[in-house]
C-alpha cells in the first residue's frame, strides 16, 4: 500500500469530478452512492495503509513518498511528497471515516434538494483538500490543502446562496480564514529564511542543528499559531464558525468534527518541533486555548438555536486541544482531536435529524416556524427514540462521564495543564467543563424531555429519521462510547496505548522539554475526581433547572437580564469587529475611491482623453478639403526638406 498512498486523497477527487462533470446526468440518488462509495474506498485503503504502518518497528514508522520535482528555483527544491506517520496515520483515518458516514447520512438529508449533485461534488473535494493537508510532506502542500479547505467551506456553508444570510455566512467564513492564512504565510516564510528547506524532515532537521536567537522562532511559531486561530476558531478569528450553520448540517458536522476546524491543531502538532523552542509561543496557545473554551461555553449557555448550541461547544471544545497542545501534552491534543470527531459529528447529526424531522412536521402543518429553536421542541424521545438514544450518548460523552472517550482525552487534558505546571489554566478549564455539562444536557431536555410545545397538528407528524440517517448515528454513539478506550491512563490501569503510538512523532518535543517529574497517582486521582463531580453537578444542574423546575431559568434571565442580552448577544462581538473593522475599511474604501479613483485615476484618463480631443480639434482644420491647398502644403514640405539637406551640405 505504501507506493500507493497517493490513491488515499485522489478516490475522492474522482468522486468531485464525476460528480462535478456528469453529476446531472447521473441523478441525485447515483450521485450520493459515488461520492459515498469514494470516501468508503479511501477510508479502506488508510486502514491498510495503518497496518501497514504498525508492523514497521516504532522508531521507523515513517513513510515518505516523493513522486515528481514540483518546485526548483536556485536553492529551493520541493517535491511533490506524501508523508505516513503515526499523526498523519490517525487524521487519515478520522478525517476518512467520519466523513464517510457524514457521505451516507447525507443521501437522507439532501434527498429532494435540487443542488444535490453538486452538494456531494463539494463534499468529495472538501475531503480531498483535508487528505491532501494531512498527507503532504511539506509546508506548500499543507498549505494547498489548508486553501482548499477554506474555498470548499465558503462553497459548502453559502450552498443554499441564493438566500442572503447563507451566502454572507459562507463570506464571512472566507474573509476571516484568510486574515489568520497570512499568518500561516509570513510562518511559512520564516521557515525558509530561517532553515532553507519547506519540508518537515528539512525542518526539524534545522531544528535540531539551531543556535541562533531564539526570537526568529518565536515570531515564527506565533505567526503560525495566528494561522491556526483561523482555521481552528480561536479568539480572536472565531466568529465565522457559528455562522458556519447556515450551510446543511451535515457539511456542520463534517466543518467541526473531522476536518476543517482541527487543521489548526494537527497542524500545531506535525510542527511540535518549533512550537516546543518557544515556550513564549507555547505559553500564548494555552491561555487562548482555555479563554476562548470558557468564552464559547458562557455563550452556548443560553443559545436557542440547536445548531448554535453545538457551534459554541466546537469553538470551547477546539480551546481544550489547544490547551493540551500548549502546555506540552501534544498527544493528549490530538487524542481529544480524535475523540471530539465522534462525538461532534454524532451530535451534529443527531441535531439534523431532529430539524429534519421538526421541518417535516411543520411543513405537513402549513407552519413556517424555525425548525431549529429548541424552545419550540420538546417530547422528542418518544417520537425519535434511535436520535434520542445516540445525541444522549454524545451528551454524556462530551460532558466527561466516565468511561466515555470524552472522559479520557479532555481530563487528560486538564490533567496535563496541572502536571506541566499551569495550575490556573486547569482551574479554568475545570470550569468550562462544568459549563459544558450543563449547557449539553440543557440543550437535551429543552429537545427530547417533557411534552411538545409546538402545535398539535405537528406533533401528528414528527417521526424519527430513515435508516440511511440513523445507521451513521448508531456508529457514532458506538465510537463515542470506545473511542476513548486506548487513551486509558496508567492511573486507571491502562497502558496509554494512543500516546505511545504517537510518542515518535513527538519525539524531539519530548527530548527538548527534558524530564518532567511524575506527580503521584493520588494527584491525578484528585484532578479526575473533581473534573467528574463538577461534570455530574453541571448535568444535575441542568435537570433541576429545565426538568424539575422550569421556570427558574426565566426568573434568572428576569433578574440578570444585562448579564443574559450580553451573552445572548456573543457579548457583541460581531458588533464590535462590524464597527471597528468592517464599517472603517468600507469608509476608507469609500473615501479612497473618491479622493484618488475619482480624482487622480479618473482624472487622468478624463484628462488625457479632453488634451486630445482639444488638439484633435485644432488639426483637424488643416483638413480643408481642396486639393490646391494639399498640393502647396506638398511644396512647402519638399522645398524645407531640400533646403535643409543643401544646409547640410
Amino acid at each position: 500500500m505504501s507506493n500507493y498512498l497517493y490513491l488515499i486523497p485522489i478516490m475522492p477527487f474522482i468522486g468531485f469530478l464525476i460528480n462535478g462533470i456528469w453529476g446531472k446526468k447521473l441523478g441525485e440518488k447515483a450521485a450520493g452512492y459515488i461520492a459515498s462509495a469514494m470516501i468508503g474506498i479511501a477510508f479502506v485503503m488508510s486502514v491498510t495503509a495503518f497496518f501497514e504502518l504498525l508492523g514497521h518497528d516504532p522508531h521507523h514508522r515513517v513513510i515518505e513518498k516523493e513522486f515528481f520535482s514540483w518546485i526548483a528555483v536556485g536553492d529551493l527544491s520541493i517535491p511533490f511528497g506524501i508523508l505516513l506517520d503515526p499523526l498523519s496515520a490517525v487524521m487519515i483515518l478520522v478525517v476518512t471515516g467520519v466523513s464517510f458516514l457524514i457521505h451516507i447520512y447525507s443521501i437522507g438529508y439532501i434527498h429532494g434538494d435540487p443542488g444535490a449533485t453538486r452538494y456531494f461534488a463539494y463534499l468529495n473535494l472538501f475531503v480531498f483538500f483535508m487528505l491532501l493537508l494531512v498527507l503532504g510532506n511539506s509546508y506548500p502542500i499543507m498549505f494547498i490543502g489548508w486553501e482548499g479547505v477554506g474555498l470548499c467551506s465558503y462553497l459548502l456553508i453559502g450552498f443554499w446562496f441564493t438566500d442572503q444570510a447563507k451566502a454572507t455566512a459562507g463570506k464571512k467564513a472566507f474573509v476571516v480564514n484568510r486574515i489568520g492564512d497570512f499568518g500561516f504565510l509570513i510562518g511559512m516564510f520564516l521557515i525558509y529564511s530561517t532553515f532553507g528547506t519547506l519540508t518537515f524532515s528539512g525542518a526539524m532537521h534545522g531544528a535540531e542543528l539551531f543556535v541562533g536567537s531564539t526570537a526568529i522562532i518565536f515570531w515564527m511559531t506565533l505567526s503560525m499559531f495566528l494561522g491556526a486561530t483561523g482555521k481552528s476558531a480561536q479568539l480572536p478569528l472565531y466568529v465565522w464558525l457559528p455562522d458556519a450553520m447556515a450551510g446543511p448540517t451535515p457539511v456542520s458536522a463534517l466543518i467541526h468534527a473531522a476536518t476543517m476546524v482541527t487543521a489548526g491543531v494537527y497542524m500545531v502538532a506535525r510542527n511540535s518541533f518549533l512550537f516546543i523552542m518557544s515556550p513564549g509561543t507555547m505559553e500564548i496557545i494555552a491561555w487562548v486555548g482555555v479563554l476562548t473554551a470558557i468564552f464559547a461555553a458562557t455563550i452556548a449557555l443560553v443559545q436557542n438555536d440547536i445548531k448554535k448550541v453545538l457551534a459554541y461547544s466546537t469553538v470551547s471544545q477546539l480551546g481544550y486541544m489547544f490547551v493540551g497542545v500548549g502546555v506540552g501534552a501534544f498527544a493528549a491534543g490530538v487524542s481529544h482531536l480524535v475523540t471530539h470527531a465522534f462525538f461532534k459529528a454524532l451530535l451534529f447529526l443527531g441535531s439534523g435529524s431532529v430539524i429534519h424531522a421538526v421541518h417535516h412536521a411543520h411543513a405537513h402543518a402549513g407552519f413556517k416556524g424555525d425548525p431549529q429553536d429548541i424552545r419550540f421542541m420538546g417530547g422528542l424521545r418518544s417520537k425519535m427514540p434511535t436520535t434520542f438514544w445516540t445525541f444522549f450518548v454524545g451528551c454524556i460523552a462530551i460532558a466527561g462521564v466516565p468511561g466515555l472517550s470524552g472522559f479520557f482525552s479532555k481530563d487528560e487534558i486538564i490533567w496535563m495543564t496541572f502536571a506541566n505546571g499551569h495550575p490556573a489554566i486547569g482551574v479554568i478549564a475545570l470550569i468550562a467543563a462544568f459549563l459544558t455539562a450543563f449547557y449539553m444536557f440543557r440543550l437535551l431536555f429543552l429537545t427530547f424531555y417533557g411534552s411538545w410545545r409546538g402545535r398539535k397538528d405537528q406533533e401528528d407528524h414528527l417521526k424519527d429519521s430513515p435508516k440511511v440517517m440513523t445507521l451513521p448515528l448508531t456508529v457514532l454513539a458506538v465510537l463515542s462510547i470506545i473511542g476513548g478506550w486506548i487513551m486509558i491512563p496508567y492511573a486507571l490501569g491502562g497502558g496509554m496505548q494512543f500516546e505511545h503510538f504517537l510518542e515518535p512523532v513527538f519525539e524531539f518535543a519530548n527530548n527538548f522539554a527534558g524530564e518532567k517529574g511524575h506527580p503521584s497517582h493520588m494527584a491525578e486521582y484528585s484532578v479526575m475526581a473533581i473534573s467528574i463531580i463538577l461534570a455530574i453537578s453541571g448535568i444535575l444542574l441542568a435537570r433541576a433547572w429545565y426538568l424539575k423546575n422550569p421556570d427558574i431559568p426565566a426568573r434568572l434571565a428576569n433578574r440578570s437580564k444585562l448579564a443574559h442580552k450580553v451573552l445572548f448577544n456573543k457579548y457583541y462581538v460581531d458588533e464590535i469587529y462590524n464597527f471597528a473593522f468592517i464599517q472603517t475599511f468600507l469608509g476608507l474604501g469609500e473615501a479612497l475611491w473618491k479622493s484618488f479613483d475619482v480624482l487622480i485615476v479618473d482624472g487622468i484618463v478624463n484628462g488625457v482623453a479632453k488634451l486630445l480631443g482639444w488638439i484633435s480639434s485644432v488639426v483637424r482644420k488643416i483638413q480643408t478639403g481642396l486639393v490646391s491647398n494639399y498640393a502647396l502644403m506638398m511644396a512647402i514640405g519638399i522645398v524645407a526638406v531640400v533646403g535643409y539637406m543643401v544646409w547640410k551640405i
